[in-house]
């Protein structure tokens, strides 16, 4: 882990260069064995979250009955195909972030919105507890424009019981979805394969009013 994080967004041009071919990673999910990089199911659905050291936060969306496979990369940055040591130095403008397939006719996008907001703390900025850095933000990119108004109006309701709750103001990223990068192998489903490993994941305590269930 580098020493110095770096806490603001950089510009495209001041990014590393990365490179053209994919970093080598796992084929298959340590946990449920199914295709990282699919293919995946006719009818399945995907969203990307941010919410710190992606190691916890994967383990967080791989537990929700209707996910289908998770895997952790980076995305809403500048850099292609960069290592974790180029995003940990700051100069790639990714967020360590996980991928989540899942089914809508078995667990809902609010469902997956509740678990996410409710996993850390969205007011933090360019850090995550003791996490310091732009890697670390809290953000969810869409990968379905439908998706959008549903994720706006759970900030909006979230942000409500945070208020209320004596919480500042929300500071995730909600964009769509870039090109998302595969980390290297041996990050996926880290704390499966290590069960004491670190997860730096910690929620505010706030519940999140939105409701939970399938999809209509």
């Amino acid at each position: 882990m580098f020493s110095v994080r770096k806490t603001a967004m950089i510009d495209k041009s001041s990014a590393l260069p990365g490179r053209n071919a994919p970093l080598p990673t796992a084929e298959s999910h340590f946990v449920s064995m199914r295709p990282l990089k699919g293919p995946y199911p006719k009818g399945s659905a995907s969203i990307i979250f941010a919410l710190g050291c992606y190691w916890g936060a994967e383990r967080a969306f791989w537990q929700v009955p209707g996910v289908w496979v998770t895997a952790v990369g980076n995305a809403g940055g500048f850099t292609p195909n960069p290592t974790y040591e180029e995003v940990c130095s700051g100069a790639t403008g990714h967020a360590e972030s996980v991928l989540v397939v899942y089914d809508p006719k078995v667990v809902a996008l609010q469902t997956l919105l509740k678990a996410f907001w409710e996993a850390h703390d969205p007011t933090q900025g360019m850090r995550q507890g003791n996490d310091m850095g732009s890697q670390y933000r809290s953000a969810i990119y869409w990968t379905n424009p439908g998706d959008e108004i549903v994720i706006r109006a759970s900030a909006e309701a979230y942000q409500a019981a945070l208020t209320r709750g004596g919480l500042g103001k929300i500071t995730t990223e909600m964009a769509p979805a870039g090109q998302f990068y595969f980390a290297e192998a041996y990050h996926q489903q880290y704390l499966a394969k290590n069960p004491q490993g670190y997860c730096g994941l910690g929620g505010t305590g706030v519940t999140c009013p939105i409701g939970t269930g399938t999809a209509a």
